[in-house]
């Protein structure tokens, strides 16, 4: 008698420019918020582009897209 162990599937990243980001940067959700000062919930939702509240699409803030690039690029955050 055999058994089967059921596996979770990897969940695709969505096709959002924070996904791609994070993807090109090799990073965890939890790493990627992190680096972003987001919460892991918050980014999440952004990357994901809909509100866990409402429902309805969202967009990433403008600040976030641009920590991103920045980090991205290897600058490193104001002090």
């Amino acid at each position: 008698m055999s058994t089967v162990e059921a596996t979770a599937m990897p969940q695709a990243a969505p096709d959002t420019a924070l996904a791609q980001w994070r993807a090109r940067m090799g990073l965890s959700q939890r790493a990627a918020a992190d680096a972003l000062g987001a919460s892991f919930r918050t980014y999440q939702q952004w990357e994901s582009g809909i509100s866990r509240q409402t429902g309805k699409p969202i967009d990433p803030p403008l600040t976030a897209l641009l920590a991103a690039a920045a980090r991205e690029h290897g600058l490193p955050p104001i002090s």
